[in-house]
């Protein structure tokens, strides 16, 4: 805070993790803070996103994290070896190595996205190999993880055209050429969220379509038994009738009365059901 005029209410907001991203403009830097989503990449388990805050200096850039992010380990050993090998990065600003840092998390979320592709063809293969229940978890949890994608990624685009408008009151006119490559990076991020999200419903439709039909053919087959069954139940109900001791007794055609009575009700019974249009 010393040494680079640090404003203290800045300071202090590094010390922790922050609820929702922002961009601010200060005097001689900008306070950028972004959510990103971590599914493969996080080292935590507890967490969903991954927090990064930037101050964007003219001549210095300091990040605070929560959590080792690869993307940013993997940034600095290629600026270190760069180093090493005294071949420059091309431009000594710290906007154009800020830009630098975001496109390599960036890629390395269609990375994860592609993961998540990959998964979703695995999952199509089992849906059609006959394991449609197990997959009903599965295809929720592929849900809930392109679900926190989106979340996370949601505010970028309006932070990053934020930075555009703020950063050429630090940096020059160059400055915006950057933020336009790492919104094309950005909106790469949020095409695949989009085509898996697509494939996640497709998925989850038919999934559901093979699980009706399984469960309407289970249901066939019951129905079958229980028809065969019925006549048989009713037949056997009325062999167990004691025609000596009930009200027909004595009757010629008792017997019959009782089976013309039973008929009588089914018919009754079906034409109210059809006129209910339950059948």
């Amino acid at each position: 805070m010393t040494e680079f005029g640090i404003n203290p209410l800045v300071a202090d907001e590094l010390t922790s993790p922050s609820y929702k991203s922002r961009v601010e403009l200060y005097r001689n830097y900008i306070y950028l803070i972004l959510h990103f989503p971590a599914f493969k990449h996080s080292h935590k388990k507890e967490d969903a996103k991954q927090e990064v805050d930037f101050i964007i200096g003219k001549n210095f850039l300091i990040t605070a994290r929560y959590d080792t992010i690869d993307a940013i380990e993997k940034f600095s050993k290629i600026v270190e070896v760069n180093t090493i090998l005294d071949r420059g990065l091309g431009e000594n600003h710290t906007g154009f190595i800020f830009f630098g840092i975001l496109k390599e998390i960036y890629q390395s979320l269609q990375n994860e996205l592609e993961y998540v592709e990959n998964w979703l063809s695995q999952i199509e293969e089992d849906i059609f190999a006959g394991k449609e229940k197990e997959m009903v978890v599965s295809l929720s949890q592929a849900s809930r993880i392109l679900l926190n994608f989106k979340k996370s990624t949601d505010f970028h685009k309006e932070a990053l055209n934020s930075l555009d408008v703020l950063g050429k009151k630090i940096f020059d006119e160059h400055f915006s050429y950057h933020v336009n490559r790492v919104l094309d990076e950005y909106q790469k991020v949020i095409h695949s969220i989009r085509n898996n999200t697509d494939s996640v419903t497709e998925l989850r439709e038919t999934n559901n379509s093979l699980l009706t039909t399984k469960q309407n053919e289970v249901m066939k087959v019951l129905t079958i038994v229980a028809f065969i069954a019925l006549p048989l139940t009713i037949i056997a109900s009325i062999l167990q009738v004691d025609f000596v001791s009930r009200p027909i007794v004595g009757h010629p055609n008792d017997f019959w009365i009782t089976v013309l009575v039973f008929v009588a009700l089914g018919i009754l019974m079906y034409a109210y059901f059809r006129y209910k249009k339950w059948l």
